[in-house]
């Protein structure tokens, strides 16, 4: 609960902070002037300026050196800004994640990579009505659309050169990935790719028919059986219908990308330059992986957003794929660089829980434990559950040695799986308002999963509650009520935003609102970021209000308050 008082609370600083005061009233959009922060000294001439003497400039990743003072780093965090494919991919607020695949039709959350392709039919009654999925999806709000192009099961939606389990193999080879993208482009939506690293279709066969052994002999016993188990079991002798490629023990060797494959339809534009040729070292997995990954950017490209889920079912089990990531980001980042890569570097990270809700303090700026070019998941020095992402105390410490605009995704489905089964129902279009305003409202986008059904369609239900709930969001987020006339107003939600071009700086604000000529504390946070909804316990009637910054770690950059009556 906010607490209220008649005069302005004048809190006690720590040293070094400074205060900043801006007033945003009902008519004036106050936007702060630019002022750098403090840095060190600018060098004489003729003198060698070492790592910590060089003026502070902004970047999307620092490094932390070893010389760096407390003061120095927090002015490095605040002066960490985002890419430009992140900054618009902030913008676009919410990705509509589309969960479609074999799991469709065997009704099932994970596949075991034995599943015969035949099981995927789209065709008849069955092909999908994808400008349907996008007409729900712009429904709800979504700017962004991203696809299963393949999931866990190893069963690929397209018809890719590399494996046997795909869709090249389903009746009439429907190219899935390609009407989608074609789809989203035409609804004017930006396109992402969901791409898994994780393959149950490439395990070692000798492999798979031990572990299923194993498994009867733990069920035999009366032991649980994890999820992975228990569709393996199902499947029983079935082999895994690749090439056994993941976790093989392969040898890393000299490799082309693309490698071309018999009667290669691109050998030609690869002979003349038309395709890039890319030299890799890699083991037989990372080759095939990387490989759909060159065909994915080149054939349906541009992707705004590539989706590296980081599960990995057969761990405890016994086998492993490593993956050589700095070497995927480098050829990401070759073919498209301005995608946003989720749990790779310049890109995204997972907000930390599958329900949609961003913590109180989401901070984009986050310490890093090594290069995040070298590891997945942008070597966060602590768990991406942990409530404390990006505090002071967090860039402070000895882990921290590198510093990187890293924005928080907060991923949830419509339906309680992630892929469609008939037996589940939607949530309410209340509950999907509340997800947005902890997701969007706390500093991360919302992807948001509305898995279609094995008919082709999403089911009219779901479409109903997207619709409410993109009718909501409008009607409450699409214009503030000062455009209404002159106050006093009456409103019980407040929208704050940083100029995030700039970086995120507030660290903790009060907002104040004037009525009858006085003055009283109506909300308080920590961190603001891209935006910040702040929904009051109960309306309130000002003429003015005003925004206190009492701690940031620069000059912060503030966008216009905006104000909002979720209740009228």
């Amino acid at each position: 609960m906010a607490r209220r008082t008649d005069r302005p609370h004048r809190p006690r600083l720590r040293p070094g902070t400074r205060r900043t005061l801006c007033v945003l009233a009902f008519t004036a959009a106050a936007l702060l002037p630019a002022q750098a922060s403090p840095a060190a000294p600018i060098p004489s001439a003729g003198s060698r300026p070492g790592p910590c003497a060089d003026r502070i400039r902004p970047a999307s990743q620092m490094t932390v050196e070893p010389c760096d003072t407390p003061a120095r780093i927090i002015d490095k965090a605040a002066h960490t800004v985002p890419t430009k494919g992140q900054l618009a991919w902030q913008r676009r607020e919410i990705t509509a994640f589309t969960h479609f695949g074999m799991n469709t039709f065997t009704n099932r959350e994970w596949g075991s990579g034995t599943e015969d392709e035949k099981l995927f039919d789209v065709s008849g009654p069955a092909r999908p009505d994808i400008d349907q999925w996008m007409r729900a999806y712009r429904a709800a709000g979504a700017r962004q659309v991203m696809l299963t192009a393949k999931h866990h099961d190893g069963f690929v939606l397209y018809p890719t050169r590399y494996s046997p389990h795909s869709v090249a193999a389903s009746p009439g080879r429907p190219d899935v990935v390609g009407a989608y993208v074609r789809a989203a482009r035409k609804a004017g939506l930006k396109v992402g790719i969901y791409l898994s690293p994780s393959d149950g279709a490439e395990l070692p066969h000798a492999w798979h028919a031990r572990w299923v052994e194993e498994i009867r002999a733990k069920q035999a016993e009366g032991k649980p059986l994890s999820l992975p188990e228990r569709v393996a079991l199902e499947d029983g002798d079935r082999a895994p219908r690749g090439l056994g490629r993941f976790g093989n023990g392969s040898p890393v060797t000299s490799r082309t990308l693309p490698t071309l494959v018999p009667g290669d339809d691109r050998a030609a534009a690869v002979r003349s330059g038309r395709l890039p040729v890319l030299h890799i070292r890699a083991d037989d997995y990372d080759a095939y992986y990387l490989n759909q990954v060159y065909e994915l950017f080149t054939q349906y490209g541009p992707i705004d957003e590539l989706w590296l889920d980081g599960a990995n079912p057969w761990s405890d089990s016994g086998i492993t794929q490593r993956y050589g990531v700095a070497q995927w980001f480098q050829v990401i980042h070759r073919l498209s660089p301005d995608t946003v890569v989720f749990a790779g570097p310049q890109g995204a990270r997972w907000v930390g829980n599958e329900n949609g809700v961003a913590r109180e303090s989401e901070w984009s700026v986050t310490p890093s434990a090594a290069d995040p070019w070298t590891v997945q998941a942008g070597g966060l020095p602590h768990d991406s559950t942990d409530p404390d992402i990006g505090s002071r105390a967090r860039l402070l410490a000895p882990t921290t040695k590198y510093l990187q605009w890293y924005p928080a995704e907060a991923d949830v489905s419509l339906r309680p799986g992630w892929f469609h089964h008939p037996a589940e129902r939607p949530k309410s279009p209340a509950q999907l308002l509340a997800l947005y305003e902890k997701s969007v409202g706390r500093n991360a986008v919302l992807l948001l999963n509305v898995p279609p059904a094995r008919n082709g369609r999403i089911d009219a239900a779901d479409v109903a509650s997207l619709t409410a709930f993109g009718t909501a969001v409008h009607r409450i987020y699409g214009t503030d009520l000062r455009t209404a006339g002159p106050g006093p107003y009456t409103f019980d939600r407040l929208g704050l935003a940083e100029d995030i071009r700039y970086g995120q700086r507030v660290e903790r604000f009060a907002v104040r609102a004037r009525s009858g000529g006085r003055w009283r504390t109506i909300a308080t946070g920590t961190t603001i970021g891209y935006r910040r909804i702040l929904a009051l316990p109960a309306p309130v009637t000002a003429e003015a209000v005003r925004v206190e910054v009492r701690q940031a770690r620069g000059r912060p950059r503030l966008l216009p308050v905006t104000l909002h009556a979720a209740g009228r």
